[in-house]
């Protein structure tokens, strides 16, 4: 069988070129990891707060420090959106909870109900450990200025449900990095939205490599 001898030169050649492009991009992707967008006025960081976790612990900004965190903001009396969005923050709590450099904060939007006793049954059922998923209670407004002003949840968005002029409630998880900047914005009811957040954990983490 006669060999052509130009074939094989091309084909040669394309692979060959296939293989530099395979080892550029991993090379690039490895070296410059896809960067996360930062939200808020330039220089926003999320400020001080203290709470209240399901062990009567108060937890405040500094207990974050070096840490990349997850948010949200639940009330356990909830049959609505809640139970959707902590079955999928397992996953998320699944994927990191042997990593001591990331916490997920469960915030009440319903403390008068949430108490410390209330938070800590309620995380029972998720098997939270509180040193890295922090169910926290405290003051109301406090916590719902956390919401708008730090984590950048807007009241007017439409994933958030006004169930009466002074209550709010929104599915969205927020990602803040070690910095304490808000890095991204999820869908706490969506399996894929989910997804992409530990996928977004990831390549930030790389950040900090």
């Amino acid at each position: 069988m006669k060999v052509n001898k130009t074939a094989v030169i091309l084909i040669s050649f394309f692979m060959l070129l296939g293989i530099s492009f395979l080892g550029y991009y991993y090379t690039t992707m490895r070296e410059h990891p896809r960067r996360l967008p930062t939200y808020g006025n330039p220089g926003h960081k999320v400020g001080h707060f203290s709470f209240l976790n399901q062990d009567g612990k108060t937890i405040t900004e500094k207990d974050l420090d070096g840490k990349i965190y997850v948010v949200e903001y639940f009330f356990t009396t909830c049959e609505g959106i809640c139970p959707i969005m902590n079955e999928n923050m397992v996953a998320v709590n699944d994927a990191f909870k042997n990593d001591n450099d990331f916490a997920i904060l469960s915030h009440s939007v319903d403390p008068e109900i949430d108490t410390v006793a209330q938070m800590k049954k309620y995380s029972f059922k998720f098997d939270a450990d509180p040193a890295h998923w922090m169910f926290l209670t405290g003051n109301k407004d406090s916590l719902y200025k956390m919401a708008v002003d730090d984590y950048l949840i807007p009241v007017a968005d439409s994933t958030v449900e006004k169930i009466s002029p002074e209550f709010i409630h929104t599915q969205k998880f927020v990602l803040v990095d070690k910095d304490k900047n808000v890095r991204g914005f999820y869908d706490g009811t969506e399996k894929s939205s989910v997804k992409k957040l530990i996928a977004d954990i990831v390549e930030l983490k790389k950040e900090y490599q």
